[in-house]
């Protein structure tokens, strides 16, 4: 009989990272229902809620990220840099992993860090095109590096390097309903064309803005519809938007939860550049519009984006030049048939089919070796 398999996976702090740590945490249950696994977060971030909700136990760090703009709110943050690897020693000593796996995000660093310390077998599962320094430093000591996408040896020791993709939420490549069926879902006409904007998790205040200030040009558009996911933050504005403006063409949520829907009803699909974005785009084969958060660590979101940009893959609006050119540019592609059927092409080319299933393997060859 095998023994308890310990597994730790840890990050999050935003859906990019939790989703596809859920995603190897199930799989990994697929292939050991055995396995005792256990997540560590950012204390208040999202982790602490999503991951309960999908049936696993979650520890909390109060780790945050370095603030590169107000350099002196960095001694509270180094503070609790330390104080979280103190708590990471004492949850590996308790838990007593037999791998740790870092997905991205706050409380990755520390944590692997720590493991790397006492000889605990690590995998870094890196999302994007451009490698973070934690991460970088990181797998030096690591014993394996999924990556998503090809060149990574830039960043990473090749010879632990495995070429993975992202895992995705496998719920929104379930979905069966036609495109006019899923718009019907969303109470909008079977047959408009359709655009999906969705700002990640948090929402994008930029690609919001520009929405907002379309909407009558939007209204009066008789051939388009749109989608409209805020993000909580912007809920409350764009609704006093959305009541004053009255678009009859526009659904808007804060948060999709049939995303999988929400996906099947678009035509055209504009959104931020995460890792975890793209993939999903890949596999669905969707046409999309990119607008890069200029708010994260080496601009990795443009990077992101200029992956698929040179293949044909996707187009890209800079954040800097939305407000005048994204809705524009959005309302004239989603009519032009040739060149949505040209992006979905090339980008459903650049799809990882089996992430989850590979990284697993992964895994399992690394606590069993």
């Amino acid at each position: 009989m095998k023994k308890q398999l310990n597994v730790l996976i840890s990050g999050g702090g935003t859906g990019g990272h939790i989703f596809p740590a859920l995603s190897i945490a199930n799989g990994i249950k697929d292939r050991r229902p055995d396995a005792n696994i256990l997540f560590v977060g950012a204390e208040n971030r999202m982790e602490m809620e999503k991951v309960p909700a999908a049936g696993y136990k979650i520890v909390g760090l109060p780790v945050s990220g370095f603030d590169r703009k107000h350099l002196l709110r960095n001694v509270k943050v180094v503070a609790r840099l330390l104080k979280s690897m103190h708590l990471a020693k004492k949850i590996l000593r308790d838990f007593k992993p037999d791998i740790a796996i870092g997905v991205g995000g706050y409380a990755s660093g520390p944590m692997l860090k720590e493991a790397q310390k006492k000889g605990i077998p690590t995998l870094i599962q890196e999302q994007n095109s451009y490698a973070g320094v934690t991460n970088k430093l990181l797998a030096q000591k690591a014993n394996a590096i999924c990556v998503a996408y090809e060149g990574m040896e830039r960043f990473f020791p090749a010879d632990k390097i495995l070429v993975t993709g992202n895992p995705v939420r496998q719920n929104i490549l379930n979905c069966t309903l036609t495109p006019q069926q899923a718009r019907q879902k969303f109470g909008l006409d079977p047959n408009r064309r359709t655009i999906l904007v969705v700002g990640g998790s948090l929402g994008a205040r930029t690609v919001n803005n520009c929405i907002a200030a379309a909407l009558d040009t939007i209204k009066a558009d008789s051939e388009v519809q749109l989608i409209w996911q805020t993000g909580k933050i912007y809920d409350e504005q764009a609704r006093a938007t959305m009541q004053e403006k009255q678009p009859g063409n526009v659904v808007q949520q804060a948060f999709v939860s049939n995303m999988d829907e929400a996906y099947r009803a678009a035509d055209l699909v504009v959104s931020r550049a995460g890792a975890s974005s793209i993939s999903e785009l890949q596999l669905l084969g969707k046409a999309s519009l990119l607008v890069p958060s200029p708010n994260v660590a080496e601009d990795h979101q443009t990077k992101n984006a200029m992956a698929l940009v040179d293949h044909g893959a996707a187009v890209m609006v800079r954040d800097a030049e939305a407000a005048d050119k994204l809705m524009p540019e959005a309302l004239a592609l989603v009519k032009d048939d040739a060149k949505l059927q040209k992006l979905s092409a090339n980008i459903s080319k650049m799809a990882l089919r089996n992430a989850v299933g590979d990284i697993v393997d992964r895994v399992m060859q690394i606590v069993e070796q």
